[in-house]
């Protein structure tokens, strides 16, 4: 991992370069550097990348706790079918899927977070997304994650949208009907 740091870095800013007219501010690459040397300390930790030339994607995370405090701050009572598979420790959470803006990044995406999941040996993906980031929630969308609704953490000022991702389709039926579109898929559910 050491070795990496900068190519992540690189990759990073590059995956999250933003148009002029995004008025949402990414986090930098030092708060990036923060999280990812905070998340690689978790239990469980684990990181796929995709190279060619160069490092073209990686996604990386960590298994969330059986006891559920992950979910903590979640608006309204969390899915049963989620915390059934949070207490069986089937939910990897996702802290990052970078991928190098191409042609192929949809294709990309897929691959590396169906091999994380595949890895862990988890049915289900979870993120949680600054609900002012559109363009990572747009992202997220056209790579398959459903919205399931809001957090916010007791002590941030923050309202994440909660993300899922099903591996197979026995977890993708368990899932159905869950799917939230606030707004018609704007601001909030985008």
């Amino acid at each position: 991992m050491e070795g990496l740091h900068e190519d992540l870095v690189a990759l990073y800013v590059e995956s999250r370069a933003s148009a002029t007219d995004d008025p949402y501010r990414r986090p930098g690459r030092q708060n990036f550097l923060n999280r990812l040397t905070v998340d690689m300390r978790r239990p469980g930790f684990a990181m796929v990348t995709a190279e060619t030339d160069s490092l073209m994607g990686c996604a990386f995370g960590f298994p969330v706790g059986g006891d559920g405090s992950w979910w903590l701050g979640f608006d309204g009572a969390l899915p049963r079918s989620i915390e059934q598979l949070t207490v069986s420790g089937n939910v990897l959470a996702f802290a990052d899927i970078l991928i190098r803006p191409h042609s192929q990044d949809r294709e990309l995406a897929r691959r590396v977070q169906e091999r994380l999941l595949t890895d862990h040996q988890a049915s289900l993906g979870a993120t949680l997304v600054d609900r002012a980031d559109r363009r990572a929630l747009v992202a997220l969308r056209s790579w398959g994650w459903l919205d399931i609704g809001e957090l916010r953490r007791p002590a941030g000022a923050t309202t994440f949208r909660a993300r899922v991702l099903p591996l197979g389709e026995h977890t993708a039926a368990r899932l159905k009907g869950l799917v939230t579109m606030p707004g018609g898929g704007g601001p909030s559910g985008a």
